[in-house]
C-alpha cells in the first residue's frame, strides 16, 4: 500500500505562499489516514465474522444430519475400532433332508483378563478355579502377576458361568461376545458333521471354522456371506439316523463287538440316508485325536468311510453278476463246486471244510456262499475283465463323498493281480474297501444296473450315468440275493412285508505283522429292499463280533450282522414311507365254489 505523506512539500509551499498554516494540512492528512485504516479494519472484521458464521453453520448442519441418521437407524452396541481385516463370525446352519437342524449357531461369551487392571489377583484366581475346575490356581496366579497385559481364560462360557465370574467383581476380568457352533442332537450324525474350532480370534469376535466332516468340506460355503445364510441341506434323514444308531448300538453291545457301522443309501440317486459309525462322540465337545496306538480305536474314526476292510463273501454277487452279464452263465447254470479246490500250491476250501459239490447252480453258489463255485466262475471271467468290472463299481478309487476324510481312504489292492488273486478277490479276500464302497457298488448293481455316485447332499436325481450291467442281470442278481435271505445264510434277515435280499460276508481280521486272527472277524451284511422294486441299500458291518447265546461263540455274519440289519430295516422302512406288502406263499390262491 502506498501511503500519502502527512506534510507534502508542494502543498506546504503553496500554503506558505498564500499565508495559510501548514500544520492544518498535516492534521487533515492524519484524519484521512485514520479513517482509511478504520474502514480497512471494519472490512477485515466483517469478513472474518462471515467466514466464522459459515463454519458454525456447516458444523451444526453436519451434527444435525448425523443425529438424523442415528435416529433413523437400528440401535446397536458400539465396538472398539481394531486394525486389520474384519472377522466374519456368522456361519450358515446345516439341516437334514427335511429341514431339521443338525448344526446351528449359539451366542455366548469368552472370558479374558487384563492383569494390570486387576485389584485382588489372588482372590480372582481362587474364585475362577471354583467356577472352572479344569483351571490351575497356581498357573493363573503366575500369569496374573507376570508381565502379560492380556490373556485368554476361557474361549467360551455358559451364561451361568458368566454370571458367576461377574459376581467376582474384579474389573480386570472381562467378557467378549462369541458365536459358537451348537449340535442340538449331540452324538447323532457326529462323523458326518465333524465339528468346529476357532480360527482368527479377537476380543469382540472369532472365526468359526470346520475341523472335520461336512463342516470342513463345506467350510467356504458355510462362511460365505454371499449365500445369505442359506442352510446346507444334507441327504440324511434325522429320524432314520436316530433309529439306525439306536439299533446299531444295541446290536454292537449284544454281539460284543468293539465297533460297528451302518450305511443306508438311496439305490437310485446315491443319497446317503443314514451313516452311523460306533463308537462315536459329541461334536459339541470333540475329543482329541489319539497320539499313539491304533487310530481305528479312536471315536473320531469314521468306520463307514475310513474303515478299509476285507469284506468277504459280500463280493461273490459281483462275480456271479459279471458271469451272467458276459453270457458265461445264467442263474441256473451248473458250476463245479467240488471242494477243496487245488490251484498250484494253494487249496481253496469252504467254510468249516464243507463240500457243496460236485455241482451247484449259480444261484446256489450265492445262496450257500461257495468259495469254490465262485472261484471257478472268476477263472472263466479272467483277471483283466474282473479288474475292469470292479473298477467300474468304484473299488479302485476313494469314494467321492463330500467328507474331508474320504480322499485318504483308498481301497487296498494287491500289487500283482495273479490268478490266485483273481480267485481270492472273487470272494472278497486280498482286496480291502470301506462299507461305503460296498454300499455304492450294491446300489449300482441292483438299481437296474446304472452307476451311482454317493453323496451327502439332498436333492439328488436318479442316476443317468454309465451302465455297469443290463437290467436283466440286475434283476437276476436281486433274485439271487433274495434267495440268500429266504433259504440261505442270511435267513435271520427276513423282514415280513419288505422282501429283503442280501449277502453275508465274514472275513478273518489281518494281523498287523501279517497273517490272520483265528478268533477275530469283520462281519458284514449288504442288503437291498424291497428286492422287487429296489429303493434302498443297507450295509451293516461289525468289528470283532461274538454271539454267545449258544454252547460255542458264533462270529459269522449270519449270526451277528444279519439280525442287526433286519432290525434296522424293520424300524426304518415305515419311517421311509415304505408300506409292507405281504408276499403270497406257494400254493396261495382263492377257489370259487358254487352254492
Amino acid at each position: 500500500m502506498i501511503r500519502t505523506p502527512l506534510r507534502p512539500l508542494a502543498r506546504i509551499l503553496e500554503a506558505r505562499a498564500k499565508g495559510e498554516n501548514p500544520d492544518a494540512i498535516e492534521r487533515e492528512n492524519l484524519r484521512l489516514r485514520h479513517e482509511q485504516m478504520r474502514d480497512q479494519s471494519r472490512s477485515r472484521a466483517e469478513g472474518r465474522l462471515l467466514i466464522l458464521g459459515v463454519l458454525f453453520f456447516c458444523a451444526y448442519a453436519a451434527v444435525g444430519a448425523r443425529m438424523g441418521v442415528l435416529a433413523a437407524s437400528e440401535p446397536h452396541e458400539p465396538r472398539a475400532a481394531a486394525s486389520g481385516a474384519a472377522i466374519t463370525a456368522q456361519r450358515a446352519d446345516i439341516t437334514d433332508r427335511n429341514g431339521r437342524i443338525l448344526a446351528t449357531n449359539l451366542a455366548t461369551h469368552s472370558l479374558y483378563a487384563q492383569p494390570p487392571m486387576m485389584i485382588d489377583k489372588e482372590r480372582a484366581a481362587k474364585a475362577l478355579v471354583a467356577i472352572f475346575p479344569d483351571l490351575k490356581e497356581e498357573k493363573l496366579l503366575e500369569q496374573f502377576t507376570g508381565k502379560r497385559k492380556f490373556l485368554w481364560i476361557k474361549k467360551k462360557i455358559s451364561p451361568e458361568q458368566m454370571q458367576l465370574v461377574h459376581d467376582i467383581g474384579d474389573p480386570g476380568l472381562l467378557f467378549g461376545p462369541r458365536e459358537m457352533r451348537l449340535y442340538p442332537n449331540g452324538r447323532l450324525a457326529a462323523h458326518v458333521l465333524g465339528g468346529f474350532g476357532f480360527g482368527r480370534e479377537g476380543v469382540h469376535s472369532a472365526e468359526v471354522i470346520g475341523t472335520a466332516g461336512v463342516e470342513k468340506a463345506f467350510d467356504d460355503y458355510l462362511r460365505d456371506p454371499a449365500n445369505g445364510g442359506q442352510a446346507l441341506r444334507l441327504s440324511l434323514d434325522l429320524s432314520v439316523q436316530a433309529a439306525t444308531r439306536r439299533v446299531l448300538y444295541g446290536g454292537m453291545k449284544l454281539m460284543n463287538a468293539k465297533g460297528a457301522t451302518a450305511v443306508m443309501m438311496d439305490a437310485h440317486t446315491g443319497e446317503i440316508i443314514t451313516l452311523v459309525s460306533l463308537p462315536d462322540f459329541d461334536p459339541n465337545d470333540r475329543p482329541r485325536p489319539l497320539l499313539e496306538g491304533d487310530q481305528s480305536d479312536s471315536p473320531l474314526f469314521n468306520r463307514a468311510v475310513q474303515g478299509v476292510y476285507e469284506l468277504g463273501s459280500t463280493f461273490k454277487i459281483f462275480t456271479a453278476a459279471q458271469a451272467i452279464e458276459l453270457g458265461l452263465a445264467n442263474a441256473n447254470t451248473l458250476v463245479d463246486a467240488d471242494a477243496p479246490m487245488k490251484w498250484g500250491k494253494h487249496k481253496i476250501r469252504e467254510f468249516q471244510n464243507k463240500n457243496y459239490g460236485p455241482l451247484l447252480s449259480v444261484t446256489d453258489v450265492i445262496v450257500k456262499s461257495s468259495n469254490v463255485g465262485t472261484a471257478k466262475m472268476a477263472l472263466q471271467i479272467g483277471a483283466q475283465r474282473q479288474q475292469d468290472f470292479l473298477r467300474e463299481l468304484g473299488f479302485f478309487e476313494a469314494t467321492p463323498v463330500e467328507l474331508v476324510e474320504a480322499p485318504g481312504a483308498k481301497p487296498l489292492l494287491p500289487q500283482r493281480w495273479a490268478d490266485i488273486t483273481t480267485i481270492t478277490a472273487s470272494y472278497g479276500h486280498g482286496l480291502s474297501a470301506s462299507p461305503l464302497h460296498l454300499a455304492t457298488a450294491y446300489a449300482s448293481l441292483l438299481n437296474g444296473g446304472t452307476k451311482v455316485k454317493p453323496t451327502l447332499l439332498a436333492g439328488g436325481r436318479p442316476a443317468t450315468g454309465e451302465r455297469v450291467v443290463s437290467e436283466q442281470t440286475s434283476a437276476a442278481s436281486r433274485d439271487m440275493l433274495r434267495a440268500v435271505v429266504s433259504r440261505g445264510t442270511a435267513s435271520f434277515g427276513d423282514v415280513p412285508g419288505y422282501s429283503v435280499g442280501g449277502k453275508t460276508g465274514t472275513a478273518d481280521k489281518p494281523k498287523p505283522r501279517g497273517g490272520y486272527y483265528k478268533d477275530k472277524v469283520i462281519a458284514t451284511f449288504a442288503s437291498v429292499f424291497p428286492t422287487d422294486d429296489p429303493k434302498y441299500v443297507l450295509v451293516v458291518t461289525l468289528d470283532e463280533p461274538e454271539e454267545t447265546s449258544g454252547a460255542k461263540p458264533r462270529r459269522t455274519a449270519g449270526w451277528t450282522a444279519v439280525p442287526v440289519a433286519a432290525e434296522i430295516i424293520r424300524r426304518t422302512a415305515p419311517l421311509l414311507g415304505l408300506r409292507p406288502e405281504i408276499e403270497p406263499q406257494p400254493g396261495f390262491g382263492v377257489t370259487l365254489t358254487g352254492n
